[in-house]
């Protein structure tokens, strides 16, 4: 099956192509490297053995897009491409609109003429908001107004059911992941953005690694067990499983399906700390500051209807997030 992948080069969608490659799939990336590097493609080559074409362009350039998809007649798409920092949303809320959405539905626009109908769509939990209970269900009430990330990536959404209501011949999943985290466990390849990190992972291994002086904990007095913010930690290798579960569902199942993939345990911020410092033995210095705009108290999933309807579920702990993620960090990132 030929399967692009936009956004192919960053964190999760390196990952996931990787997996498409060795699941037998012919795949070619479109990516700007807006916040990546073309040097992934190197990696994903050496450890599948297989080079998959990257295309360098915006994804809302669409006649190179049209071009491209003419060309190649793709079967299936991965749509991860776009701005995804929630504390920079809210500092630059043009940029994500125009790119996000935009982004989305130049692609969608292109797809629909030259009747690609399979498609996966890289969502967020962050259009929960701010839960009133956890854990989150995907039948929990969107609350996107909380940052501009989330309330573009609840719009991508609605022109996704819309698109499908008006053709359904459109096979399309819509999966909310929660927070990606570690690394391939060869090393090769990991989250590596090219300007500060906003997630915590590489921001913990920069510290790790003496590129910063100490890690920066944003709030300190949410209503939680010790008082950080909780998130759902997934690794991002069972993320990119559960994108190709989703994948070969809508395949043979067809419709429109919204998915949940987490691990369905909250971890706060300083529990993750300690964890790293566990599985590493690497000491991280942490200063507790005040809270980011956009941020919430805590969420985390209930992932029960990905694990019964895609047989998927996650398999790799804490422990394992933070191993990687430093592996990666020693080996490429440098």
């Amino acid at each position: 099956m030929r399967v692009l992948v936009t956004g192919g080069t960053g964190f999760i969608g390196s990952h996931t192509a990787l997996q498409l490659i060795e699941a037998g799939q012919h795949v070619e990336i479109v990516d700007s490297l807006a916040n990546s590097k073309a040097s992934v493609i190197d990696r994903i080559e050496e450890i599948s053995g297989f080079r998959p074409k990257l295309h360098v362009f915006d994804l809302r350039d669409e006649t190179r897009l049209d071009d491209l998809v003419a060309d190649v007649q793709f079967e299936a798409v991965m749509h991860f491409a776009g701005l995804k920092a929630v504390a920079e949303s809210v500092a630059k809320p043009l940029e994500y609109w125009d790119a996000n959405v935009g982004g989305s539905t130049t692609l969608l626009r292109v797809l629909q003429r030259h009747h690609v109908r399979n498609l996966v769509f890289s969502s967020s939990c962050t259009v929960y908001g701010d839960p009133d209970a956890v854990p989150v269900s995907e039948t929990t009430p969107l609350k996107p107004a909380a940052n501009p990330y989330g309330a573009t990536k609840a719009t991508i959404e609605r022109i996704l059911e819309d698109l499908h209501g008006a053709d359904g011949s459109w096979n399309i999943a819509i999966l909310r992941y929660f927070n990606p985290v570690g690394a391939h466990e060869s090393g090769l390849i990991g989250e590596d953005p090219n300007d500060v990190p906003n997630n915590l992972m590489p921001f913990i291994c920069r510290v790790a690694s003496e590129r910063e002086p100490a890690l920066r904990v944003f709030g300190s007095d949410y209503p939680t067990r010790d008082g950080t913010g909780v998130r759902d930690y997934i690794h991002v290798a069972d993320l990119a499983a559960g994108h190709l579960s989703a994948l070969d569902s809508i395949r043979h199942q067809g419709g429109l399906h919204v998915w949940n993939l987490g691990t369905g345990q909250g971890t706060t911020v300083l529990e993750m700390v300690a964890a790293f410092e566990r599985a590493t033995g690497v000491n991280v210095p942490h200063t507790l500051v005040a809270r980011r705009p956009g941020d919430i108290a805590e969420t985390w999933a209930d992932p029960t209807k990905a694990n019964r309807e895609l047989g998927w579920s996650t398999a790799k702990t804490i422990e394992d997030m933070c191993a990687d993620a430093w592996r990666f960090q020693v080996t490429a990132a440098g």
